[in-house]
């Protein structure tokens, strides 16, 4: 069944690179489809506390195992769409037996993971599981906290950057003023005083009345 799945959405072209959406690189807003009593929830928290404290984590909880869980990732999933502030959406879940992720090989998550308007992160069991859901999904991370890591940034490095391009406007406008100072200082070169022109234009004037004397 899943050869056949996974067959028949590779034909449809659903696992193409070309479709599939980026993940923003600096996310205010995250939605965390998983379960709230798992350990998943917790290890989101802490590694989002340490990267990108500033990021808002938004759990929707689903049922993550069980023969109505594909339903309910089905409702999250659409849930998290239509929640207007939300940049991306991990989906995500601890380590289990094949039957225990089964949910996240069943046609109706694939599709609706397809058919998100937002990106999706998925982190399925642990790095050797391979579900539908991963081959589906925006980016695939080995682990929730793998997912956790490339669903944000690094504040310290974001803070680095910020500093950096500070540190370069700084450098420009200072050129620039400079230029515009050096620009000034020959300008008031080139002026000269209201006394200093109108005596010159007399002495230009007394030269042309004497010329003309002389021509006459």
């Amino acid at each position: 069944a899943f050869e056949d799945l996974k067959r028949k959405l590779s034909d449809e072209g659903l696992f193409e690179q070309e479709r599939k959406k980026d993940i923003p690189p600096n996310p205010l807003s995250i939605g965390l489809i998983t379960s709230e009593t798992g350990a998943v929830f917790r290890d989101v928290i802490n590694v989002l506390k340490r990267r990108s404290p500033f990021v808002i984590l938004t759990l929707i909880e689903s049922q993550m195992q069980g023969k109505t869980a594909d339903k309910d990732i089905c409702n999250a999933i659409k849930k998290a769409n239509q929640t207007s502030d939300l940049d991306l959406i991990i989906l995500a879940r601890g380590g289990g037996s094949i039957e225990d992720l089964w949910c996240f090989n069943m046609e109706s998550v694939a599709r609706s993971i397809a058919e998100s308007r937002l990106p999706i992160i998925s982190a399925i069991g642990h790095e050797t599981d391979f579900t539908i859901a991963d081959f589906i999904a925006d980016v695939r991370a080995p682990t929730p906290t793998g997912a956790a890591h490339l669903a944000c940034p690094d504040s310290s490095e974001l803070i680095q950057h910020i500093e950096t391009m500070h540190s370069r406007i700084q450098r420009i406008m200072q050129r620039f003023l400079e230029s515009q100072m050096q620009y000034i200082d020959m300008l008031s070169h080139r002026l000269t005083h209201p006394d200093e022109r109108i005596h010159t234009q007399f002495i230009r004037i007394q030269h042309l009345n004497e010329r003309l004397a002389s021509a006459w």
